[in-house]
Order: C-alpha cells, then structure tokens, then sequence
C-alpha cells in the first residue's frame, strides 16, 4: 500500500481532535489552527446523544472522515468541514443552523458543509428522480468548490468501511451507489488510492462470494507474488543503472481485487491466466529519463501492441502525467509498467487533492480552476437534461467512459470518452459547429462523421450552412454535450413543425364551423380561450395540436361557454360533452392516456402491442400517440420529452396483430400443418414471408390476429411443439 491510504484510519480506529490537529501541523506548520479546535467544539455540542446505525457515536464518524481530509494534506476551511458535514443534515432548522454556522465558520466553510450535504427534504415520485436530483445537486456544488466533493469522498469512504452495522438490503443500496457514482468520481479526480478503496469495498457487497474466493486466491498465491516482484525490481534496478540512471525508484504493487475481477469477467479466463496481478512503477528524475527508462524496458522485454500510452505528452484533463506500457515479462508473462517524475508521481497518487491541497498558508487560487473545467461544462449540459433516466445515463456515460484525448488544429488538447466522433468534436468546440458540421479532416485526411477517433489524432471539422442535425447522429455521439445540443435541435425543429402543422389544422377545423383565429382574435374570445384549457399563448395551443397532444376537436368543443356561444352556428354545438380527466372510455378505446382525453392513439407496427404488453405512447406530429412495446427498441432513440404514459384499458374486446417467426426443418407440407395449427387456435393470418437456406431450414414470419398476449403465448407453445418446429417466437 503507497500513498496516503498507509495513513488511513480504520473504520475501528478512534481518532481524536488532538491527533488531527497534530497531522495538520505537520504540512501547515506556520498556519493558525484555532478554527479546528473552535469547530470541533461545536460538533462535539451539535452530535452529542445522536449515533450511527453502528451504535457508535456521530461524532466518531465526524473525526474519521476528518483525518481522512487531514491525510489528503487539505486546508484549514476543509477540515472544518468535515468535522461539520452532518450539521445541516442533522439540523431541526435548516435555515437557523445555517445562519450559526455562518456566523460562526464563515462562508467558506459553510458553503462546504452545505455542498456536501444530502437532499434529503425533497421528496419525488420515483427512487430513479429522487437519486437523479441528489446527483444533480451534488455535481452542481462540486463545480463551484470540488471542495465539495472531496468531503463527500472521505464521508464515503467512513460510511464503506463501516457499512457492515446495516441491513443487507441497505449495503447493496448504498455499495451500488458508491460503485457507480463515487469511485468513478475519484478516478476523475486521479485519486487513485481512494478509487481503489472504494471499489474493493463496493466489490465486497455486491458480491461477497466473488469477493471472498478471489481474496482467497490471492492470498494462496501471494508468496510466489512477491519473489516474482522481487525479481523483476533486481533486474530493472540492474539495467537502469547499467545505463547511467542514478536517482531512481523501482515499485510494485498487487492490483486491487476488483481491477482483477473485471480482467477475468471481460477476458473470460480464471485466474490463472491473469498474468499481470501485478503494476510496476519506475520513478525517475526528470521527464528525459522517462523515456530513457522505457527504452531501456522495451529493450529488455518484448512491447505488448496497443498497451503504449504517453499521458506526459498528453496529461489527462485532472493533470495525471506518466508513461504507460505493457511487456512481455519473465516466464512469459504480461507486465505493466508505468513510468513517471516524482512530482507526476505525488500527482498521480493524491490528484485533485494535491493541487487543492494546503500551499505554503495560501488558499485554493483560481489558476487551479482551470482543472475543473470538464466538470463545469458536465454540469452545464446536465441542466439541460430533465429526464431523470436520461440524466443518470449522461453521468454514468462521463464517468465511466475510458478517455481519449484529441488535438485540434492549434495544439489545443481536448479529452472525450473513449468512442467519440467528429461530432462530438464539434459540439466541443461551438454548438453552431456541431449543428452544421459534415465531415472532418483527421490527421490531414477526409473521414466520415461516423468515424472513432483515437487518442493523439489531430482533427479539424468541416461545416456547411446548409447542414442539419438528424436524429441518426444520437446513436453515433458519446458526451452528454452533444446528445443534449442534438436534441435541443431536434426539438426545436419539431417545435417549428408542430406549429405549422397545428395553423393550418385550426384554421381548417375552425372555418368549418364559421370561425377564424382572427375572429377570435378580434372578439376578445381567445384570451379567455388559452385560460381555459390551460395554453400560456396561441403558439402554445398550436403546438400542442400539432404534436397531438391536444385534438382541435377539443377546442371547438371549449367554445361552448354562454358568453361565446353566439360565435357557434347551431351545428357546431356537440351533442355530447367531453371526457373528463378520471372517466373511462368507451369499450372501443382500448388505450388510456395519462393526464388527457378525446386523443387519437394507433399502434405501432414495428412492435405490435398487444394487451399485456408494457405499453408506452408517442407523441407524433399531428397524427396523435403511437403505442408501442415499453421494450422496442425504436423508443431508445425517441426525444425523452414526447414520451407519455398509456395504459390498456380494462375488459378490452377487440382482434390485435402480433408478429411471429418460426425456424423449422424445410419438409412437404409445412406451410400447411402451420396453417391449420394456427387456425386451430382461432387465430387469423393475415401474412406471411418464407425463406430456405441452403442447409435445408426454412424460415417463416407470420402476422396473427389474436386477441389477448395469452392467446399469442399459448399459439406460439402450440406451434412449437409441432413436428419439425425448432423455435416459435413474438419478433
């Protein structure tokens, strides 16, 4: 174990304020810690009688968490916080607690302390909002001060090293949350350690079979380890110095469990087969010896193709710096060695935390800033996504996605997810870029928009006016940037169509019935007309007829008023009054829409829906709600905001269709036998597509009408079942 996790405190170890304030003179000898001991005062007050579900006092949790920040070298105002971070949460006035602490602490420490709390006030309909705006809020303090987000950091880490006092289900909870969110989060920052950490952790929870197994043989395994890892120190110790290199350290370190687990699960091998359980490090003097050391290393043993990756020509947008290679090492085994200054070195192991760690009695300077930039603009596009599925994918897709880095044509570097294409390029650089790019220049040549680009390419993109987004180009883009930008297009366009589309339907459906927008206009009639049915303007009306979110029949039928009415003709008075919100249809609607009524609704041919599917409805232009399949795939693609919830209605008696494919030996008479099975089941076909391969199987989709999902299910276990059938299956 290197780096501050060797000054961890275990979740069992008490810590006191003395031992904090004694590690914080260690690297702010010269810095008045008063505040600490003030702050602790307060806590010790605050927390007293309140307890963790461990039974242990609150205040323990508070120093733990502290000591972490302390190991991590942070600033007076952070320390503060830490020992504070459950005032607010814990607080019977939110607003008064916050007002003492700023009279207290000051607005530094308080606007910390209230970064780093849990939204926990708010309440949604949905765990996955509820979880999305917690996230939002969070990502929303941390790009103000990642101060933030490195108290929030070591609060994990306590709550991870004691999660063991919780329920089962609460562990998986609250692991899973750390695994997807909070590790990833570290690793943005380049605080190695603390990802690791907090990996293993989760990894331990989720699934502690795995965990436990893998531990074992790593265990079983580890003297064979360390002679191997002895061996290789000798012999690169041996070489560097043949070479003339003096000031040099040679490392190795086990990989952590989970980064172990992830090699067998994508490889597909035991673990006998991980060759490189091992990570080598060489940390030299200045950057010219990095890469003399790796020449001398890829001179020794044979380069692994495609493991090379310079991140001192190219840093990494938190500022991490090494080279990285792989080897074929002794015995034959895969090596990797990473190779590095020691001030990249004391980077890569702190990371964030080393640049906003306390600096000769200064605070954090807005030069460091500048390192933050990409979570600036991840929180700047994830304003813009409202969906909260949509929100959480964005975040997951950031975090997660190995990086590349780019060049564009002035030397600038710029980092994107591993995946990413000229589009994505665009939208990086100007949003009007992106809107009207159509191809790009990679390393001097014409490439596709479609194409990956690759770490190191130099990429300049080519516009034309005349160019558009498509909804096409969301299966292609990787940053949340682009995919919300594209659709922001895509919704103005629909917007702009659904405006036109509802004039020319109004002014239709209107004249029939002897009016006119102008009448309305001019009578006065049409203010009182958007409050009615709840439009904030006559744009707004338009738009929701042409989106079909309102029927124009509906608007007809609000102009029934006593003090409108002489605008009717007789005629166009209704003879029935409209749906109500909460009435059931007639027994020849089969869809019921949330939230409206009188709305057309169709379902989709590319699912076919039946009842007892999942069901979900989208808004068209102009052609009412399409049903589909909640699963078809067409709805991936679909703008989050058209998207409306339907449900079957009860006692539906109505024929639907369904599409099924059979595979079955090609042989005389099968088309018949399918034919009368199917009939046999009162069901109907109304078409069928056949095809033979070569090897004698034929293939065959076949539209049905039934009328329920278990009049399908029970066809299809009938046709299965006949001679010669391989599979029947719903497409």
């Amino acid at each position: 174990m290197t780096g501050p996790e060797q000054n961890i405190a275990a979740a069992g170890r008490m810590v006191t304020i003395e031992s904090i304030i004694e590690r914080a003179k260690g690297y702010m000898p010269d810095e008045d810690l008063t505040m600490l001991t003030k702050a602790y005062a307060f806590a010790e007050e605050f927390y007293s009688g309140k307890h963790r579900l461990s039974g242990l006092p609150y205040l323990s949790h508070a120093l733990m968490v502290t000591d972490i920040l302390a190991t991590m070298r942070l600033d007076v105002p952070t320390l503060c916080a830490g020992l504070l971070h459950g005032v607010l949460k814990k607080a019977a006035d939110l607003k008064e607690t916050e007002k003492t602490l700023r009279e207290a602490f000051g607005d530094d420490v308080t606007n910390i302390v209230k970064g780093a709390t849990k939204i926990t006030e708010v309440q949604f309909n949905s765990h996955l909002a509820y979880q999305a705006e917690n996230i939002r809020k969070l990502l929303l303090a941390m790009s103000s001060d990642i101060r933030v987000l490195l108290v929030k950091l070591a609060d994990r880490l306590h709550d991870m090293q004691s999660l063991q006092h919780v329920a089962r289900e609460q562990q998986l909870e609250f692991a899973q949350d750390t695994m997807d969110l909070y590790a990833p989060l570290a690793s943005r920052l380049g605080i190695d350690w603390l990802k690791r950490e907090l990996e293993d952790l989760s990894f331990s929870y989720l699934h502690p079979e795995e965990y436990q197994n893998l531990a074992a043989k790593i265990h079983t395994s580890l003297a064979d380890r360390e002679a191997y890892v002895e061996e290789v120190k000798a012999l690169l110790n041996q070489k560097l110095n043949e070479h003339g290199l003096k000031h040099f350290q040679v490392l190795g370190r086990p990989k952590h469990i989970y980064s172990i687990h992830r090699k067998l699960v994508a490889q597909n091998i035991p673990f006998e087969k991980v060759y490189d359980k091992v990570a080598f490090r060489i940390i030299v003097s200045s950057v010219k010896e990095c890469y003399e050391a790796l020449g001398i290393i890829h001179s020794l043993w044979q380069p692994v193709d495609g493991r090379f990756k310079d991140f001192i020509s190219t840093p990494k947008g938190n500022m991490y710096q090494s080279l990285h290679t792989s080897v074929v090492g002794l015995l034959g085994e895969f090596m990797e060695v990473q190779i590095r200054t020691e001030e990249m070195d004391q980077i890569a192991k702190e990371g964030i935390a080393a640049h906003w760690a306390y600096k000769e009695g200064k605070a954090i300077t807005t030069k460091d800033a500048r390192l933050f930039k990409w979570l600036k603009q991840l929180v700047h596009t994830l304003q813009e996504l409202e969906d909260p599925k949509e929100f959480l994918d964005a975040v997951k897709g950031e975090l997660y996605a190995e990086e590349i880095f780019v060049l564009t044509p002035t030397g600038e570097v710029k980092e994107f997810p591993k995946g990413s294409t000229p589009i994505d390029f665009a939208y990086s650089i100007h949003t009007e870029v992106g809107n009207h790019c159509t191809g790009a220049k990679i390393n001097g040549l014409i490439a596709q928009l479609k194409t990956k680009l690759k770490n190191g390419d130099l990429v300049e993109i080519i516009t034309s006016p005349k160019q558009k987004p498509n909804r096409s180009w969301l299966s292609l883009v990787k940053t949340a940037r682009a995919k919300s930008r594209i659709r922001q297009w895509l919704n103005q366009e629909e917007r702009e169509k659904a405006l036109q589309v509802g004039r020319e339907i109004c002014e239709r459906e209107l004249k029939r019935n002897n009016l006119s927008l102008k009448k309305l206009i001019k009578t006065g009639h049409l203010k009182e007309l958007l409050k009615t049915i709840a439009c904030n303007s006559l744009d707004d009306l338009m738009r929701r007829v042409g989106s079909g979110k309102m029927m124009v029949q509906a608007i007809i039928k609000e102009l029934q008023p006593p003090e409108i009415r002489d605008l009717l003709p007789e005629t166009a008075v209704p003879e029935t009054v409209p749906l109500k919100a909460g009435k059931k249809p007639d027994r020849d609607n089969i869809i019921l829409v949330s939230g409206a009524d009188n709305v057309l609704t169709k379902i989709s041919h590319c699912c076919m829906p039946v009842p007892g599917d999942e069901i979900a409805g989208f808004i068209t232009s102009g052609r009412g709600i399409s049903v589909h399949k909640a699963s078809c795939p067409n709805l991936k693609a679909a703008d989050p905001q058209r998207l409306i919830s339907v449900s079957w209605a009860e006692n539906i008696k109505a024929n639907h269709r369904a599409q099924i494919q059979v595979v079955a030996r090609d042989q005389k008479g099968l088309l018949a036998t399918l034919s009368n099975a199917i009939s046999h089941d009162d069901a109907n076909i109304l078409g069928l597509e056949a095809t033979t391969s070569s090897g004698g199987i034929a293939r065959i989709s076949i539209i049905v009408e039934i009328n329920s999902r278990e009049h399908l299910l029970r066809l299809l276990q009938h046709v299965q079942q006949l001679d010669g059938v391989l599979e029947a299956k719903r497409t």
